[in-house]
């Protein structure tokens, strides 16, 4: 089945490093304000989906849900959950990391109200990938400047880390001790990192 990307509208830079990671037969669902970065992703939305509060209505020949401007979920929130309800598999967020501190982290929520469906997601922005490690060992190789890795649920426990410049074994991040920012891949080697209960959010910074 295709892969289902989400675009959002927070401001994207380095479309060109964005293009990299799209697909030719990717489902494409533009957020509200995502339909700015249509042209520039060169891509053509299959939906639209917002209030348009923050865009206006294009009235394009495509698919479109408009939503009300007062609801519980975000335009993103509301894009994530009809792609679920659409049976895709496999998510790549886009534009919506950056801008509203608020609207980022809620974004960051999406990726694990998507892994604890037992999708694959991940979300992509001018500087980092990002994705949750949960119940499977996730590799990084030595192309990344830095990776981080943060809990974001409260609970991240058995932690190990393998050909990094700061191995762990068995070990706890707590939410109010974050200390796995900017670890390091050694060179010529690939890093794994894997936990035992738990989430972890995986940010891979490129150079």
């Amino acid at each position: 089945m295709k892969r289902c990307v989400i675009i959002g509208g927070a401001d994207i830079r380095r479309y060109d490093r964005i293009r990299t990671h799209l697909h030719e037969d990717d489902f494409y669902i533009c957020c509200d304000s995502g339909l700015k970065h249509r042209e520039a992703l060169g891509i053509v939305p299959n939906l639209i989906i917002g209030d348009f509060d923050s865009h206006e209505n294009p009235y394009l020949d495509i698919e479109t849900i408009i939503l009300p401007c007062e609801k519980d979920d975000t335009d993103t929130v509301f894009a994530a959950k009809e792609a679920l309800r659409r049976g895709f598999q496999d998510f790549l967020l886009v534009g919506v990391i950056g801008g509203r501190l608020d609207h980022t982290l809620g974004n960051v929520s999406i990726l694990l109200m998507l892994d604890a469906q037992g999708r694959t997601a991940s979300a992509v922005d001018d500087f980092s990938e990002m994705e949750i490690i949960s119940n499977k060992p996730v590799k990084i190789d030595d192309r990344y400047a830095y990776f981080s890795l943060l809990n974001v649920t409260g609970i991240a426990q058995g932690i190990t880390i393998k050909n990094a410049k700061y191995p762990l074994t068995n070990a706890e991040i707590k939410c109010e001790y974050q200390y796995g920012i900017s670890n390091e891949v050694l060179p010529g080697m690939t890093a794994e990192v894997s936990l035992e209960n738990g989430k972890l959010l995986l940010i891979k910074v490129l150079p």
